[in-house]
């Protein structure tokens, strides 16, 4: 199983310290070297101009393997995926204008093209143009990070 992570996920870890849930960070890291947990160029674009804790950027840092640029398959799902109306608003307005990284679109592009599973914070909203919506269009599994630790069957 493949987890595609959005920005808001990985930004979630910085709830869990190191230190006391070392099960947490060493499961990432497992599911990392087996190339189970990957992401994309544009989270970690957003994580550099977001609030972070140390540790987490420390984590993405050491991982940065796991933000591949998109392919050619990946790209054309993103114009398919901005093809609908209702989608281009999730790239919104300051981003346009001041050129600010969008990762969206790229992690459901992400997860479609190599059979994955989305994790992400956002809710799905009725008529929102949020990732679980799209996701939910698309057919494309979409999980945030409680149902992700669920499935990898970590408690504590």
């Amino acid at each position: 199983m493949i987890y595609v992570f959005d920005t808001s996920s990985i930004r979630s870890l910085q709830h869990f310290y190191p230190s006391v849930f070392k099960t947490i960070w060493d499961g990432l890291d497992g599911l990392v070297q087996r190339q189970n947990l990957i992401s994309t160029r544009e989270v970690w674009n957003e994580l550099g101009r977001q609030n972070v804790s140390a540790d987490v950027l420390a984590w993405a840092k050491q991982n940065k393997q796991i933000f591949t640029t998109p392919n050619a398959a990946e790209l054309q799902f993103v114009a398919q995926i901005l093809q609908i109306k209702h989608f281009q608003s999730l790239i919104g307005e300051q981003q346009r204008l001041k050129g600010t990284p969008v990762a969206d679109p790229f992690v459901i592009a992400c997860a479609k093209i190599k059979g994955g599973t989305v994790v992400t914070e956002e809710q799905l909203k009725p008529n929102a143009a949020k990732i679980p919506n799209v996701c939910a269009h698309f057919k494309v599994p979409c999980i945030d990070l409680e149902k992700f630790m669920q499935q990898q069957g970590w408690t504590f």
